[in-house]
């Protein structure tokens, strides 16, 4: 409906802080508060207002969150083959870091699970226990290792693949240390499979390279799906887009495993950016009375919405592991 008498008004847009003493509400950290002028405890919001002659109303506004307040705080476990998340868990608090998460993790991991983890999980108590829980894992190492070989199991000019004495006291315990010289860097990992007829070298730095789905993953929800940015301030409602978003992205998942049954290519083949970009599309079609078959629509247009990506170049391990499926690695 217009509105004449408000004709003629502006726009403005502005950020606006509030002092925050504790470390509990959303987005809180130590930045820029405008209002005091000074770096304090604070929640920033950027908001838009509309004005006119003494009448002004607010039209939107985002919470802004730093980037050191939300990456650490926020961990989830993907299924390497299916790319779906088995458990996520966020905290608030903004002094957590990645190992806070341990007791989650280890709380949900079955005798025979393979897990893959970055560097920032490197624990070798933690280590101990996983083994003890029949739980295998992979993972990177630092260049400042301290070891003491106990038995090479394969040397060449680019790979060195040996057991290992690592940790003191408590959490001593004999280990994989597998290194592979690529590209003129040497990358360390390590696992406690081991025996290389159940864990091949080369099958340890394949496997590795998949841990990159889940920060695939990430950047979908984050970048694609809007999770880079909250809608509210309050943490009932950031858990709630958090899960929603996640929702969300399973379904973009197993949308996009149906459209690459029907083209018979490997999931990975398929972009799930087109795919999701693509919804549009189907949706026009959709009113237009021409399909109500979405699966059948992506798969029959697949070149003219570019959702089958364009083939990459062939890396080292590309021929190791597709891991489509759980049963057909």
């Amino acid at each position: 409906m217009e509105r004449p008498e408000l004709a003629g008004g502006m726009l403005i847009l502005d950020e606006s802080a509030d002092k925050k003493s504790g470390s509990k509400t959303v987005a809180a950290s130590r930045q820029y508060n405008g209002r005091q002028g000074k770096v304090d405890q604070c929640q920033v919001g950027t908001f838009l207002t509309y004005a006119h002659n003494g009448i002004w109303t607010w039209i939107n506004g985002e919470i802004f969150v730093p980037e050191r307040w939300f990456s650490p705080e926020y961990a989830a476990l993907l299924d390497v083959c299916s790319r779906l998340p088995v458990n996520i868990w966020y905290e608030s608090n903004p002094q957590a870091h990645d190992q806070s998460f341990y007791p989650h993790i280890q709380s949900v991991l079955e005798r025979g699970m393979l897990l893959i983890m970055d560097l920032g999980y490197l624990n070798f108590a933690v280590f101990n226990q996983l083994t003890q829980q029949g739980v295998t894992f992979l993972t990177r190492t630092k260049i400042n290792l301290s070891y003491t070989v106990v038995k090479v199991l394969h040397r060449s000019a680019a790979v060195h693949d040996r057991l290992v004495w690592i940790g003191k006291e408590d959490t001593r315990q004999q280990i994989r240390l597998i290194e592979v010289l690529y590209k003129g860097t040497w990358y360390r990992y390590l696992t406690n499979e081991l025996d290389p007829l159940v864990l091949p070298t080369a099958y340890a730095g394949a496997l590795y390279w998949q841990r990159w789905r889940i920060e695939d993953a990430f950047n979908i929800v984050k970048r694609l799906l809007g999770l880079a940015y909250f809608c509210s301030g309050s943490q009932n409602a950031v858990e709630l887009q958090l899960w929603s978003t996640w929702l969300l992205y399973g379904a973009l998942v197993d949308l996009t495993d149906q459209v690459a049954d029907v083209l018979v290519k490997p999931f990975a083949a398929l972009s799930l950016e087109m795919v999701y970009r693509s919804l549009y599309f189907f949706t026009q079609a959709y009113h237009r009375g021409q399909t109500d078959d979405l699966v059948s629509y992506l798969a029959q247009n697949t070149q003219l919405l570019g959702i089958v990506k364009r083939k990459p170049t062939p890396s080292k391990f590309s021929e190791l592991l597709g891991l489509t499926s759980a049963s057909d690695p």
